[in-house]
């Protein structure tokens, strides 16, 4: 891709957040009150328990943390809970704001910075950190590989990473590919073409497990692991008859896949210590 056409879709990837954080339109109550930050908080690990087992907070205490990709600050604000000594960047102004008021509703401590940045270019030494973590953020950026490597150069040798990325083989996926595809005249789209075009800010990817694999295997990990989640993005958003049949249907699919075909791929892995 050219740098011209990288940095105008980077452009528009950023006006598309800076209008709303992620999952702030699940708040009904006024913006950046305590109502507002819970209904979020709420919302967001009803509809992915997982969130918890997956990043386990509570085991880096003391331990210096960067999360990439903060948005409205739900799992940031964990970090700091659990004593973490945590870092983040975000692209965008928006989420600056809602973490730091979110910070200051709760009275929570003092992260160790939080800035605007970009992912692909992150302003940290090599090295630095225990854990790099970002859920459901580099699949946005226009060179999402650049910016994995980028999170596991400034995690030090040993140190860990943790990551979502979304699957492009998923329900979700599907879901998009008959209301933009087929129901549109269009069965032949792709559904890397699908997830592009309409799901989320313009230029979203989702991953095959082998191209998961083909991403990491350079960049000196060790102990990779890639568990995948289904939410409410995998169903149907419409909860009478028919449709709850409907859900039930995917439910038995999805067990039936040992949850293969959800939207999220979690990703966990260990820099090599001769890295």
């Amino acid at each position: 891709m050219p740098e011209s056409t990288d940095n105008s879709l980077k452009t528009e990837v950023k006006a598309y957040w800076n209008r709303a954080s992620c999952d702030t339109w699940h708040a009904q109550s006024q913006k950046f009150t305590p109502e507002y930050f819970e209904q979020i908080e709420e919302w967001r690990y009803r509809d992915q328990p997982f969130i918890h087992s997956f990043a386990q907070f509570t085991r880096y205490h003391g331990k210096r943390i960067l999360e990439v990709g903060f948005g409205a600050g739900t799992d940031f604000i964990q970090w700091l809970r659990a004593g973490a000594v945590a870092s983040g960047v975000d692209l965008t102004e928006e989420a600056l704001s809602n973490l730091t008021h979110r910070i200051q509703v709760y009275g929570l401590p003092s992260p160790a910075g939080i800035k605007v940045a970009d992912a692909e270019n992150l302003p940290f030494d090599s090295g630095y950190f225990d854990l790099g973590y970002s859920w459901g953020v580099l699949h946005h950026t226009p060179d999402t590989e650049k910016s994995v490597r980028e999170l596991v150069r400034v995690v030090r040798p040993g140190g860990e990473i943790k990551i979502m990325l979304y699957n492009r083989l998923s329900l979700c996926t599907f879901h998009h590919w008959v209301k933009y595809g087929l129901f549109r005249g269009r069965p032949w789209r792709s559904f890397r073409d699908i997830l592009w075009h309409h799901m989320e800010s313009v230029g979203t990817k989702g991953y095959t497990r082998k191209e998961l694999h083909a991403m990491l295997a350079p960049l000196g990990l060790t102990d990779i692991r890639i568990e995948t989640f289904a939410t409410s993005y995998d169903y149907l958003p419409w909860k009478s008859f028919p449709f709850s049949v409907a859900n039930w249907a995917l439910g038995v699919l999805i067990a039936m896949s040992g949850n293969r075909l959800g939207f999220w791929h979690g990703i966990t892995a260990r820099k090599n210590r001769t890295t």
